[in-house]
């Protein structure tokens, strides 16, 4: 695990329950990576951190139910890592959620409400909480998951792909503060954003085995990407969207 290439490298997942979740857990691990979880299902979570380990070979995984919704809570979060482990060198934002419906004008505003509190305030509080560690690290990475939606939405998808959009701005007011602090050498930590049309999991083309899902991409696919942008330099990835598939 020493020669791994994250080696060294304390990694923080928020919304590492899921199915992107898992499949980040357990490829961080692999890499090498110390790796902290955090989910509001602590089943899920659990389940998650245990295969990272055993896929690990024993890595250190650890796991921890988090309000990402409380801002305060997410900083005791970001405080507790660095304590623990010395540094902190990523966050990956996996928290997702969908709502949408037929058409525009069956836009349910509610649908704004839940979206804009999974989507858009956990990337808020999380880049808060650990901007200033991510900064402080000499290979610091915000990496926050979006969908092509939020360069070209749909007349059904008017708040998720809103909320998507907001989140992508975000993070790229986020970056910019890391390429002012870096000055004339350049930003050593970045925030970037990962591009997909939609994910899919081993489970979800078990329950429809004649599907195509056309441009999705797989959660370990995702988890590699996601893992490569370390070996990247800050100054090529800060700011700038990863296409995981095609642009719309």
């Amino acid at each position: 695990m020493g020669n791994g290439s994250l080696s060294g490298a304390v990694i923080a997942v928020a919304g590492a329950g899921g199915p992107a979740g898992h499949a980040a857990l357990v490829r961080l691990a692999e890499a090498g990576a110390v790796v902290v979880g955090a989910d509001n299902n602590p089943e899920r979570l659990a389940e998650a951190v245990d295969a990272a380990r055993y896929a690990g070979g024993g890595a250190t995984v650890t796991g921890e139910t988090v309000d990402l919704l409380d801002l305060e809570d997410t900083r005791a979060w970001a405080a507790r890592i660095e304590k623990d482990h010395g540094r902190i060198d990523g966050l990956v934002h996996l928290v997702g959620g969908w709502r949408g419906g037929a058409t525009f004008a069956d836009t349910d505003l509610a649908d704004w409400d839940l979206l804009e509190k999974l989507l858009v305030r956990t990337v808020q509080h999380t880049s808060l909480a650990f901007y200033d560690a991510l900064q402080r690290s000499d290979r610091g990475r915000y990496l926050l998951i979006s969908a092509a939606g939020a360069s070209k939405p749909t007349a059904g998808n008017a708040a998720y792909s809103a909320a998507k959009a907001a989140a992508e701005a975000w993070t790229l007011a986020m970056a910019d503060g890391f390429r002012k602090a870096g000055g004339e050498q350049g930003p050593h930590s970045a925030a970037a954003i990962l591009v997909v049309k939609a994910l899919v999991h081993d489970a979800m083309r078990a329950e429809r085995p004649n599907a195509k899902f056309a441009g999705f991409t797989d959660v370990k696919d995702l988890a590699e990407a996601i893992e490569g942008v370390w070996s990247k330099p800050a100054a090529e990835v800060n700011g700038n969207r990863l296409w995981l598939t095609e642009k719309p």
